[in-house]
């Protein structure tokens, strides 16, 4: 069972560069991008990761007192249990890379982050 995790390059960049303009941490942009990655109907396991050279990650910064939580909602979304080795760091890592692509994308047409998280939490009241 792992413990830490290297994003992609491209995470590391999108990170950075959303860290600067929504003045969040790295640790706060993974919760996100998880979150919008299971979004995506689409299997996690059709997502190709790039590489593993970008931000060195830790299992606790990243879930903290939720790992468990985390876990039951990334087994949720493959419709299958996960050994702790699947889970972490495989299936985070894959949700981590997509979900900032698609996090930096949804960002990029908002004005700011209070805009942001409006039209986040509007999308979530018309489901």
């Amino acid at each position: 069972m792992g413990f830490r995790l290297k994003t992609s390059i491209q995470t590391k960049e999108i990170f950075e560069e959303l860290g600067s303009r929504m003045n969040l941490k790295p640790f706060a942009l993974c919760k996100l991008a998880i979150s919008i990655s299971l979004s995506n109907s689409e299997p996690i396991e059709n997502y190709e990761s790039i590489d593993n050279n970008g931000l060195e990650l830790n299992r606790q910064t990243i879930t903290n007192q939720y790992d468990t939580l985390f876990k039951t909602l990334l087994e949720q979304h493959a419709g299958r249990h996960l050994s702790d080795d699947e889970y972490f760091p495989n299936q985070v890592k894959l949700h981590i890379d997509r979900g900032a692509l698609m996090l930096k994308n949804r960002y990029n047409y908002s004005s700011n982050l209070e805009h942001f998280i409006t039209q986040i939490v509007q999308e979530n009241n018309n489901l």
